[in-house]
Order: C-alpha cells, then sequence, then structure tokens
C-alpha cells in the first residue's frame, strides 16, 4: 500500500476524535467532499510514444517564487493538533521540499514564528465584518514576510456541519487558534464573515499590502475572469474541501472552464480538492493549473510524523509525477496539454 493510503487512518489513531471529524468533514450531506477524488479518477490519458524522457523536470515558479515541484499545500487550521509546533513544523516540512505553503487566518502560531521558518508562505485572509481584524492581519503577515494573500471568497456564511458528537470547538483549548490577534479584544459578531464583498476587495487588499492577491473559491469561469479583470494575481479552483456548499462541482471538472476563461491572461490557475496521486497532479497540469494545493493529506502527514512526513508526502507525490511524466511522454511540467486528457 502506498504511505499517503493510509496516513488518515494512523492520524486518526493520534488524534482526539472530535479533531479527526472535523479535519475530515464535509458540509451538509457530504457530497462534494465524497467526490473530489472520483472526478481527477475519471480522466484518462493520451500518451505519446517514442520521446525522449530520459530528463524530466518538475520545477515551475508560482507567483515567480521557483519550487522544486508543482505541489504546495494549502492553508489549514488547528494545526497545533496535528503537531504541538504547528504551523511552524508544517512551514519546516514543506521548506525542506523547496515548495510553498498557505497559511490559515485562524492560524494558532503567530506569522513572526512561520516567517522565521524561511519557507515561503501566502497568508489565506477571511475578510470578516469588522475591517480593523482584516487589516491588523495583513499588516502583521506583511512584517511577517508573507508573500502573497490568498482571499477565501466562498464563505459569505460558513457552510453547515452535522456533526454527530461533540464539536471541535468544545475540545481545542485556548490558544489554539487566532494567535495573530489580541484575546478578547474582538467579540463574535466582528468575527463573522463578511457578506457584502464584491471584486472591488481584491485592489484594496492589494493596495494595503503591496503583495499579489489570489482568489480562493472559484468555480465558475465568468467569476474567474471578474477576478482577473479585477487584479486578481491568480485564482484557486476549489470549493473548499466540500465544507461549503455541499453539491458543489468537483474542482476537476471546474478546472477547465476556468482555464478556458483565463486563456490568454496573465492570472494564474491553481487548484485543489481530493488531490492524492501523482497522475492527479498530471491531470491538473495538462488542465491548466500552475500547480496544485493539498490540504488533508499535510494534516494527516503531520500528525503521524511531524515535518518530515511533510516533507515526504510532497516528495512521494513529486516521485508519482515524474514517474507519470515520463510514461505520458512529458519531459517538463509546462509541456502537459489538455490533449493529453480524455474523459
Amino acid at each position: 500500500m502506498r504511505w499517503i493510503d493510509g496516513l488518515e487512518a494512523a492520524a486518526a489513531d493520534k488524534l482526539p476524535e472530535a479533531v479527526h471529524r472535523y479535519f475530515r468533514q464535509g458540509s451538509a450531506g457530504g457530497i462534494s467532499v465524497a467526490e473530489a477524488t472520483a472526478a481527477w479518477n475519471a480522466y484518462r490519458f493520451r500518451p505519446h510514444v517514442l520521446t525522449d524522457v530520459s530528463t524530466v523536470d518538475l520545477t515551475t515558479t508560482v507567483l515567480g517564487t521557483p519550487v522544486d515541484l508543482p505541489v504546495l499545500v494549502a492553508p489549514t487550521t488547528m494545526q497545533r493538533q496535528a503537531d504541538p509546533d504547528g504551523e511552524v513544523a508544517m512551514a519546516a516540512g514543506v521548506g525542506a521540499a523547496n515548495s510553498v505553503v498557505g497559511v490559515s487566518s485562524n492560524a494558532g502560531t503567530t506569522f513572526a514564528a512561520i516567517g522565521a521558518v524561511g519557507t515561503p508562505w501566502w497568508l489565506q485572509i477571511y475578510v470578516v465584518k469588522n475591517r480593523d481584524i482584516t487589516l491588523r492581519m495583513l499588516d502583521a503577515a506583511v512584517a511577517a514576510g508573507a508573500r502573497a494573500v490568498v482571499l477565501t471568497a466562498d464563505t459569505p456564511v460558513v457552510g453547515r456541519k452535522e456533526d454527530d458528537g461533540p464539536s471541535v470547538w468544545e475540545v481545542v483549548p485556548p490558544g489554539q487558534i487566532l494567535a495573530n490577534l489580541e484575546e478578547g479584544v474582538y467579540g463574535e459578531e466582528d468575527l463573522g464573515k463578511a457578506d457584502d464583498l464584491t471584486p472591488d476587495v481584491i485592489g484594496w487588499l492589494a493596495e494595503r499590502t503591496g503583495l499579489p492577491v489570489l482568489v480562493k473559491g472559484v468555480l465558475r469561469g465568468d467569476d474567474a475572469k471578474r477576478c482577473s479583470d479585477a487584479g486578481a494575481a491568480g485564482v484557486i479552483v476549489s470549493n473548499h474541501g466540500g465544507r461549503q456548499l455541499d453539491g458543489s462541482i468537483p474542482t476537476a471538472r471546474a478546472l477547465p472552464e476556468v482555464a478556458a476563461a483565463l486563456a490568454g491572461t496573465s492570472t494564474e490557475i491553481y487548484v485543489d480538492g481530493g488531490i492524492r496521486r501523482g497522475e492527479h497532479v498530471l491531470t491538473a497540469l495538462a488542465l491548466g493549473a500552475r500547480a496544485v494545493f493539498v490540504g488533508r493529506p499535510a494534516l494527516w502527514a503531520l500528525t503521524v510524523d511531524g515535518s518530515p512526513g511533510v516533507t515526504r508526502l510532497l516528495t512521494d507525490l513529486g516521485d508519482e509525477l515524474d514517474h507519470a511524466l515520463r510514461l505520458i511522454g512529458a519531459r517538463r511540467v509546462a509541456d502537459l496539454t489538455p490533449d493529453l486528457l480524455a474523459t
């Protein structure tokens, strides 16, 4: 069995039950979360033969940052439940694989501590009803060396979860989330997600930070174009890991439309959701993504083996991608095109 395939079960043995459930669950009936990986598996390859693949190159750049492979780690919360060092351990593991890590605005570690690791990192931000909170987080992230801002755009309200046991909020000790806010200063209403956002928020974030802004949660070509026209440096095709509107289209099916809408622009395209194999990465790149994000697998790897586990996860996916490139007849990730796929 592949190491990655046993990660969740191994992590479940180490995590409190409520935390494991929180990490893995989707919203409502769990339709979207259940479909994610199967949607990548549905694609079929049309490989070239008689091509020289004696050497292949996995390297690329993401918003100008060189990476050794096109697999990045998505922003996730509760990382100190997975490892006592939380986001610091995650960043160290990603850095050892020479990739980029997303950092949640709900992080349980200060941005300064994460930045001190030296791994390139992007801040994921929720714009909340009290904009002062958002501004304070943005300023702290810029001061700590964040290289981009990832706006989560699919949460005007939080997706409904159907817990069948104690909530994670009942078992997690204080101080393991929102480490970048002053404790006790803001109330629940302040932290409510903003439900009045328009594409204008992209320029607002860019102006405040001086950083490129990506929009996460895009599933439609027309929305992708609106984001691009408003100045987004990138979009992330995502249904929030199946945790928002249940029944949302799988990202593997949404990606081609987004890529078509952004053809001819400089807006970079990323995708997450259900990616578990090098062949899935290959498919995403062929469909137009510059790189992919993995979320839950990184949490499982962090839980099971700390920073080395995260490094191994990325390295294993890179090895599988290398193998798949050779078999499909491509020497570089930039050589991957949609004609290599069939549905």
